[in-house]
């Protein structure tokens, strides 16, 4: 299904783009496979959010045009040029890849070189006095675990795949600076034999947060909170108990960490502790 998309919140503004401003700047189409992101009003762009949660992907059109003013400027104009450019081209690096299950060893080349750029020039994160910059929902765009075809990436977690009837959806972070919680959402659909139909559901792995030196985000796990949708919508909401610490596996301890390498109004990068590049945009 086609959709435009507007990604002018992310470029440099009209005047820098021709000499005679008053003119509308000229409209750039680009065109790729993608499960990204519905609209946001701090990200500034649209693509159609997915409500079948299939693994196949949808054609999406993205328009850079001048309908919408571009956000104030809070630094130097080349430096926020070029932020803005780097900006767009790791979002259309990791457009195409579903999160990244479908990305091929190329793909995940291409994304890290894009992350990279983008980090060099916006230059070290400090949270020390702006951790408020986490503050939001966010929407996971991508992350390189994925492409170990499991849900869990580099730790447990259920396998994707065509054998497998688990089809991962939406993926959010949920961070409130204040009373320190950090919620993973998933979005997910158990596939049901015949007649029935496949259960959605959404987990919320509750976490609280504590920042270590200057971007260093480490998060302990306490609960796992079910709510099913769809046809068993009318179900409660329940916890899953968690494992005690002698019965709990030690590749998964409950804990982790990650650091925040790039963050501004509307996009964030993290880099976790097994390695793992994440790319978010806030919802």
């Amino acid at each position: 299904m086609a959709a435009s998309s507007t990604f002018s919140s992310l470029l440099p503004s009209p005047p820098a783009l021709l000499s005679d401003h008053r003119s509308p700047p000229p409209s750039i189409r680009y065109s790729f496979s993608s499960l990204t992101v519905p609209k946001s009003p701090r990200l500034g762009f649209t693509v159609p959010e997915r409500r079948n949660l299939a693994a196949n992907s949808s054609l999406v059109e993205v328009s850079i045009g001048g309908d919408r003013d571009p956000p104030p400027s809070s630094g130097s104009g080349g430096d926020d040029k070029q932020i803005a450019l780097l900006k767009l081209k790791l979002l259309s690096v990791v457009s195409g890849l579903n999160r990244g299950l479908v990305a091929s060893v190329d793909d995940l080349q291409r994304a890290e070189v894009a992350a990279k750029e983008l980090e060099t020039a916006g230059g070290p994160v400090d949270l020390t006095n702006d951790l408020d910059k986490l503050q939001g929902k966010w929407r996971l765009l991508y992350s390189s675990a994925f492409s170990s075809r499991s849900l869990g990436g580099s730790r447990p977690g259920l396998p994707t795949g065509r054998l497998i009837p688990v089809t991962l959806g939406q993926v959010f972070q949920r961070i409130d600076v204040f009373s320190k919680d950090f919620d993973n959402i998933a979005e997910v659909e158990l596939g049901a034999p015949w007649p029935f139909p496949p259960l959605e559901a959404t987990a919320t792995l509750a976490h609280k947060f504590e920042l270590l030196g200057t971007c260093k985000i480490k998060i302990t796990f306490e609960k796992t909170t079910v709510k099913t949708s769809g046809n068993l919508s009318q179900i409660p909401p329940f916890d899953i108990p968690r494992l005690p610490d002698s019965f709990r596996p030690s590749s998964n301890p409950g804990t982790g960490d990650f650091e925040v390498t790039y963050v501004d109004d509307n996009i964030r990068i993290t880099r976790g502790d097994r390695g793992e590049l994440r790319v978010f945009a806030i919802a």
